[in-house]
C-alpha cells in the first residue's frame, strides 16, 4: 500500500482529538495577539498611519497561526504513531529500511512561512546501494526542493509572470510568504517543476485548442471558424551565443465566426539551428487538434512574414500536411503580414519622393489600395510607373528593389480583399505580440543574459501560464506525483484491502 494510505490508516483513530486540542491553542493564542493589535489601534488617534498598521498586524498575526498549526499538523502525521511506522518501504524499485530516529529539516518553506519538519529517513537496504536517503512523509506531502505544493504553484507563476526576475521572486517570497531562500534553491526549484508540469503541456495546448474550436463552431456569423498558425523569431542574449541567437515562438489562434479572436496557445524555444524542435512542436500541436476535432475542417491560415524560417516551414510542412485521420491533403492558405508589407510600401515611397509629405501621401494611398482587389500588383504597378518616371537617387537604388521584390515575389500571398472576405486575419499582430509577451517582458529587461538550458525553463513555465492551462496543469502535477509514493511492505495488506472495500 502507498505510504499516503498508511498515514491515513493508523491516524485515523489517534489523531482527532490531539488535533483538536492543538489547533485551539495555536488559536487562542494567536486570537489574543489579534485582539491586541485591534486594542492598540482603537487606543490611539486614528490615522492612515495606524490604519495601515492595524491590517498588516492582523495579516502578520493570521499568518503566523497559520504557520504553526501547518507545523504542528505535519509533526503530528508520523510521531502520533512512531511505533508504527513500517520498517520498510519500497520506492522506484528499490527496498529500503527505517532510520532509527527522526530527524528535522527545518528548511520548509510554506505559503505562511518556514516550518520545521520532524520526519522518519528511510535507507537503502543493500548497504552497497547508491541511492541516496528517501523521507516518504516529505513526498507524501508533495515537497518539491523542500517547498510545500501551494507555494511551489505560487513561485511557478512568479517565475513565469511579465516583469519577473530572479530577485524580484526572492524579494516577494521574503515579503508575501515569510521565505528566505537562496539563488541555489531557487534554480533547482525551477528546474524541478519545469521537469514535473511540461509532460502536462501539450496535451493541454490540444485540449484548449478543441474547446475554443468547439465554442467557435456554436457561435454564429457568417464566416466559417479558423485555425489560425504563426511563428516568428526574436534575438535573445545568451552567456554563450556561439552562431545561433535566434529563439523561435509559435501560436495556434482560434477565431469565430465573426473573426473574432477567442483565445491563442504558445510556444517558446531557446535560440537553435533552424529551430527544429520549435517546428517539432507546432507541428505536432496542429495535427494533434485536427486528430482531436470532430466537426466541420474550420479554415486553415498560415500568418507570418516572409523570414527564412517561417517560409520554409510552409513550404516544407504545411505544404505537404495531410489530415491526421483522413489523410487528405490540407488546404492551407499562407498569409504574409500585411503590415510587414505595407512597411515596403514605406520604403518605396521614401526612395521615390524627395520631400516627407509626398511620401507620406503616396505611402498613405498604396496602403489604401493595398486592401483592394488586385491591390498588390496595383501598388507595384504605381511604384514601377514612378521609378520611370522620376528616377530614383543611386544610394536609395537597392533598398528600392528590395522592397519592391519583396512584394512581388509573395504576390499570391497578399490577397488581403480576398482573404478579409473569407474571415481571416490579415495580420501576425498575434505572433508579433507573441515575441514580446513571451520573450520581451520576460527574458529580455535591462542586464539579463541566459544559458540556453535556463532560458528554455523559464519560456516552458511561460507558455504554459500565457496559454490559459495553468491550473489544469498543476492540478495534473498533483495528481501525477499522488501516484509516485513509496509503498509499505506486506504487514499492511489486509489493511489496504479494509480501506479498498
Amino acid at each position: 500500500m502507498r505510504y499516503s494510505m498508511y498515514l491515513t490508516a493508523v491516524l485515523a483513530n489517534c489523531f482527532g482529538d490531539s488535533v483538536n486540542q492543538d489547533v485551539r491553542k495555536v488559536a487562542e493564542q494567536e486570537v489574543r495577539e489579534m485582539v491586541a493589535v485591534v486594542l492598540r489601534f482603537v487606543c490611539a488617534p486614528i490615522t492612515p498611519a495606524s490604519m495601515a498598521a492595524l491590517e498588516q498586524g492582523l495579516q502578520s498575526t493570521a499568518a503566523e497561526m497559520n504557520r504553526q498549526i501547518v507545523e504542528m499538523v505535519c509533526n503530528q502525521l508520523e510521531t502520533a504513531a512512531a511505533e508504527q511506522a513500517p520498517k520498510f518501504v519500497d520506492y522506484e524499485a528499490t527496498d529500503y529500511r527505517r532510520l532509527h530516529q527522526a530527524t528535522p529539516n527545518r528548511h520548509v518553506a510554506t505559503l505562511f512561512g518556514t516550518i520545521t519538519l520532524w520526519r522518519h529517513g528511510y535507507r537503502p537496504s543493500d548497504r552497497d546501494s547508491s541511492e541516496a536517503t528517501i523521507f516518504p512523509l516529505e513526498q507524501t506531502l508533495g515537497l518539491m526542493e523542500g517547498v510545500t505544493p501551494a507555494l511551489v504553484e505560487r513561485v511557478g507563476v512568479y517565475l513565469a509572470e511579465a516583469g519577473s526576475s530572479q530577485n524580484r521572486v526572492l524579494e516577494r517570497l521574503q515579503q508575501a510568504h515569510g521565505v528566505t531562500m537562496g539563488v541555489k534553491r531557487l534554480r533547482a526549484l525551477t528546474a524541478a517543476l519545469d521537469e514535473a508540469l511540461s509532460p502536462h503541456r501539450h496535451e493541454l495546448q490540444v485540449r484548449r485548442l478543441l474547446d475554443l474550436l468547439q465554442q467557435a463552431q456554436a457561435g454564429t456569423g457568417r464566416h466559417k471558424p479558423v485555425l489560425s498558425v504563426g511563428r516568428d523569431g526574436i534575438t535573445l542574449p545568451l552567456q554563450a551565443p556561439g552562431e545561433y541567437q535566434v529563439a523561435g515562438t509559435g501560436t495556434i489562434t482560434v477565431y469565430d465566426r465573426n473573426r473574432k479572436r477567442l483565445g491563442t496557445v504558445y510556444l517558446g524555444y531557446a535560440p537553435e539551428s533552424l529551430q527544429g524542435t520549435l517546428s517539432d512542436a507546432l507541428t505536432r500541436l496542429i495535427e494533434d487538434v485536427l486528430r482531436g476535432w470532430k466537426g466541420p475542417l474550420p479554415r486553415l491560415c498560415y500568418v507570418t512574414d516572409a523570414g527564412d524560417n517561417e517560409t520554409n516551414y510552409y513550404q516544407q510542412v504545411l505544404c505537404n500536411l495531410g489530415h491526421p485521420v483522413t489523410g487528405k491533403k490540407l488546404e492551407w492558405i499562407w498569409i504574409v503580414d500585411y503590415y510587414h508589407a505595407a512597411q515596403r510600401i514605406t520604403t518605396m515611397a521614401e526612395a521615390l519622393f524627395t520631400t516627407d509629405q509626398e511620401s507620406a501621401a503616396w505611402a498613405r494611398k498604396m496602403r489604401k489600395w493595398l486592401k483592394k482587389p488586385g491591390g498588390a500588383a496595383r501598388v507595384l504597378y504605381s511604384a514601377a510607373a514612378l521609378k520611370s518616371r522620376r528616377g530614383i537617387a543611386k544610394h536609395k537604388l537597392s533598398s528600392f528593389e528590395l522592397a519592391y521584390r519583396y512584394i512581388r515575389d509573395r504576390l499570391a500571398h497578399m490577397n488581403y480583399a480576398e482573404f478579409k472576405r473569407w474571415g481571416l486575419p490579415i495580420g501576425s499582430g498575434v505572433t508579433e505580440a507573441a515575441c514580446k509577451t513571451v520573450f520581451t517582458q520576460r527574458l529580455k529587461q535591462s542586464g539579463m543574459n541566459w544559458t540556453h538550458e535556463g532560458a528554455q525553463v523559464i519560456l516552458n513555465l511561460r507558455v504554459i501560464l500565457l496559454s490559459g492551462i495553468w491550473d489544469d496543469a498543476y492540478h495534473n502535477l498533483l495528481e501525477a506525483r499522488s501516484k509516485d509514493q513509496p509503498r509499505t511492505q506486506s504487514q499492511f495488506a489486509a489493511l489496504e484491502c479494509e480501506m479498498a472495500a
